[in-house]
């Protein structure tokens, strides 16, 4: 598992895109990284200013595409009913 203090900075920004990226559940980011949900959030808080990370925060808490296990889909992309 890593640590956040041994990850360089390109690291560090990378996680944080993948955090911001709604489609990019937090396990995908533990699996390429050792870092648990708790850790990102840890992670966001001291990268980011607090109006950021407060907004984050609001955005992705309770979003089903970031939680695995609240997902609708596990593998590919969302498929509307409407599209051929």
């Amino acid at each position: 598992m890593s640590k956040i203090s041994e990850l360089d900075s390109e690291t560090i920004d990378r996680v944080i895109e993948m955090a911001w990226e709604d489609r990019t559940p937090f396990i995908a980011i533990e699996m390429q990284y050792g870092l648990s949900e708790k850790a990102v959030i840890a992670l966001m808080r001291r990268e980011m200013k607090a109006s950021s990370f407060k907004m984050w925060r609001k955005r992705v808490s309770g979003r089903k595409t970031k939680h695995i296990r609240q997902r609708d889909f596990l593998v590919g992309r969302f498929k509307s009913a409407n599209q051929n």
